[in-house]
């Protein structure tokens, strides 16, 4: 039985790619064991056992996000793994691991490596995460999406298919009408503060300019209340539904007329698989500004509108949403860019892939035990 270990997670943007792999393996080879490794402050401890998968979970900290004494008291945790991820390694002997980034990426990878276990990335991003960018010289097979992350990896390993999508993803009939706008705010699945505030507001301002809209806002679980208070009080409750998570964003994106969300790969990858013009504000602290980077290039090929956190106040966001109401064919045609943009097949190249390249390892493993016996 071929077993293979799906490492890493933390926020969706890892652990939905990671399911999306998994997914596919399992449909390519009913046989094949997936493994998901995370950590238990990482939204793959709730999402992965929700979805029937096989998950271990590690002790570790991010890197990033807290300052010098954050890194090293994170790094610190991460050479702690190690160990620890060695003995899992030994334990669930796959044929490959590969790492989505985010946590449990890195330590896992780095046994993996020096347990003779082939070691993967997968990288989503125009700019190169920290666990895979530290993985890079050690992969011998990287799945990336945008070529800026091509040059980090030997030409020979590098194969470019898109963010993996669970299988729900699919192409959506478009049709952009004058007399309602169905509006779905996305901060990610944590959410995203700026937007819980701006938004709200801006399509107060709008007053009754914009016929038959409505809105359906993630807020993120910690943010819900407050979210949900703010449109009360501007008098919206009967135009919106406010909800911390989105458990069905395929069939949320479907539904949608207008998309309004951040700008990391995995919600790029559902915006362009389903088809739907976005206005898009990118988290600005993001790792190397790489949000700015994904919505621009959206941008350029006319799938969307990129608003720069700084310049999306209330009255620049409610000027687009108006821009875009107004304007069917526009918005028709933003999503017809975003389906071309689209690679639905994703998740089923990368899990051909990387099954083969498992069965190679597992031959030659096989191989190299019969000439010990001969």
């Amino acid at each position: 039985m071929t077993t293979l270990l799906l490492a890493g997670g933390g926020t969706g943007g890892h652990v939905f790619p990671m399911l999306a792999v998994g997914e596919a393996i399992r449909a390519s080879d009913p046989s094949a064991r997936v493994v998901y490794v995370g950590t238990a402050r990482g939204l793959e401890a709730r999402v992965v056992p929700e979805q029937g998968g096989e998950l271990e979970l590690l002790d570790i900290l991010p890197l990033r996000g807290a300052g010098l004494s954050g890194f090293l008291k994170g790094a610190q945790h991460a050479m702690a793994s190690i160990p620890a991820s060695r003995e899992l390694v030994r334990r669930l002997a796959p044929s490959a691991v590969l790492s989505v980034g985010g946590y449990a990426g890195g330590p896992v990878c780095l046994a993996a490596r020096t347990l003779g276990v082939a070691v993967t990335v997968l990288e989503p991003n125009s700019v190169m995460g920290l666990s895979n960018r530290l993985l890079a010289p050690f992969a011998v097979r990287a799945y990336t999406t945008f070529p800026e992350v091509d040059r980090f990896f030997r030409p020979s390993i590098v194969r470019r298919l898109g963010v993996p999508l669970r299988k729900a993803f699919a192409p959506a009939s478009y049709e952009a009408q004058e007399d309602k706008l169905s509006i779905l705010v996305l901060g990610g699945s944590q959410g995203a503060k700026a937007l819980n505030e701006t938004v709200p507001r801006a399509i107060a301002k709008l007053g009754g300019q914009v016929p038959g809209l409505r809105v359906t806002h993630q807020t993120g679980r910690e943010r819900e209340a407050e979210a949900r208070s703010l449109y009360e009080s501007l008098g919206l409750s009967a135009a919106a539904e406010v909800v911390p998570f989105i458990d069905d964003m395929a069939r949320a994106l479907a539904s949608a007329d207008l998309v309004i969300a951040r700008a990391g790969a995995s919600t790029l990858a559902e915006l362009c698989a389903v088809g739907r013009p976005a206005i898009l504000v990118p988290y600005p602290f993001a790792a190397d500004d790489h949000q700015l980077k994904n919505a621009r290039s959206l941008e350029k090929r006319g799938a969307a509108v990129a608003l720069p956190q700084a310049d999306a106040t209330v009255d620049r966001v409610a000027d687009e949403i108006l821009r875009l109401a107004r304007s069917s064919e526009r918005r028709a045609s933003m999503a017809r860019a975003a389906a071309e943009i689209g690679a639905p097949d994703a998740a089923k190249a990368v899990a051909s892939d990387l099954l083969e390249l498992a069965r190679v390892r597992e031959s030659k493993r096989r191989e190299k035990a019969r000439g010990k016996t001969t």
